[in-house]
């Protein structure tokens, strides 16, 4: 939406002005909401951090996920994520058990697409529950674990963490500065403070946003700037993905399909790629794709075109027979700095070491 991204010119804004109270009456809400999480929150068994951003729609949340709970493992810890499981079309909130670290135990319509599509390449348990400590307990009770990494919770604060990880998008910042509904904004700018590091992600080349030199100044030395980065093509193969390298796609014609809060980003990220796009069919985020999506998608594909498409998008489109032959999706990944990688697990050993009971004397 332009209003939110600060795009409208002065006389169209006043046209939206009559959502500055509901956004005013929003903050509030969020403001009250926090005061009585502050008191009322559980705390887990186990460590745990929460990824999260302070806007609606992609950041690299979920890849950052990845990246971090795969770097706790690199690390000799036992580690698992934990997600809502957004998408999913289960009726209660209920505790469930995606992936045990070997296996894929649910689809995308039981517990999301973004689940299932971390479970296609990380090496440990997922699990989701609309309120998170559940599904944390649902895993302890599986087996002893280190570390739980919580994606996309950095608002679920009835649940006390041991760290919190606030991303920005650098191109996107906070928008036009406003909470929903007339801007961007899960919550106010003093929210930034609750952040134990502020992951600064550029998701493209270019400008930042206006606005991203406040968030900088006021994090301060936990800035961790970090970059979301193509890595390469994923396809169905079996019950698994076989990967190709990113070079392997240039110069091909293909349709591009995803279900995404900004589908026109990555369009522009597979034109930079080399990808020759010829028809670009956009969705809703967490798009449920039926039978008639399907044949849309299949009567857009001419002969010797493929079909390029997101990870959390290839979870659901796989299961077409007519689609899948043709299918890849462009894996991403998150590159950040040797020093900042080291300052970020630096951060996360010490709140450990903090979380530990002492040792007896």
């Amino acid at each position: 939406m332009r209003l939110w991204r600060n795009q409208l010119p002065w006389h169209d804004k006043l046209l939206w002005a009559p959502l500055a109270p509901a956004s005013a009456i929003y903050g509030a809400a969020m403001a009250l909401r926090g005061g009585y999480w502050k008191l009322a929150a559980r705390r887990a068994a186990v460590f745990t951090v929460a990824v999260g951003n302070l806007t609606v729609g992609g950041n690299g949340k979920t890849p950052f996920s990845l990246f971090l709970a795969s770097g706790l493992i690199e690390r000799g810890l036992k580690t698992a994520i934990v997600s809502r499981g957004y998408g999913a079309v289960r009726q209660s909130g209920d505790a469930l058990v995606v992936a045990d670290g070997g296996s894929i135990l649910l689809g995308p319509d039981e517990a999301g697409d973004e689940p299932v599509m971390m479970a296609k390449s990380f090496h440990g348990p997922i699990a989701i529950a609309r309120r998170r400590i559940d599904a944390i307990n649902l895993l302890l009770d599986r087996g002893p674990l280190d570390a739980v990494v919580l994606d996309d919770a950095f608002q679920h604060i009835r649940l006390k963490r041991d760290l919190d990880l606030l991303l920005v998008n650098a191109q996107r910042g906070l928008g036009n500065g406003w909470t929903l509904p007339a801007g961007p904004m899960r919550e106010g700018f003093g929210a930034l403070a609750r952040a134990n590091g502020v992951v600064l992600m550029i998701t493209e080349a270019g400008r930042a946003a206006a606005g991203v030199s406040k968030i900088t100044a006021a994090s301060g030395e936990r800035l961790l700037p970090a970059m979301l980065s193509p890595r390469a093509w994923v396809r169905p193969e079996g019950d698994s993905w076989s990967t190709i390298p990113l070079d392997t796609l240039r110069g091909k014609r293909a349709v591009a399909v995803a279900g995404l809060a900004n589908g026109r980003q990555f369009f522009t990220m597979l034109r930079e790629l080399g990808i020759e796009v010829t028809s670009e069919i956009e969705f809703p985020d967490h798009h449920r794709y039926s039978g008639s999506d399907s044949e849309r998608i299949g009567a857009s594909t001419r002969a010797g075109e493929i079909i390029v498409t997101t990870e959390k998008d290839l979870v659901k489109l796989e299961r077409f027979p007519k689609l899948r032959d043709s299918l890849y999706a462009l894996r991403l990944t998150i590159l950040m700095d040797e020093a900042d990688q080291a300052r970020l697990f630096t951060m996360i050993d010490r709140s450990r070491a903090l979380r530990r009971p002492s040792s007896p004397a």
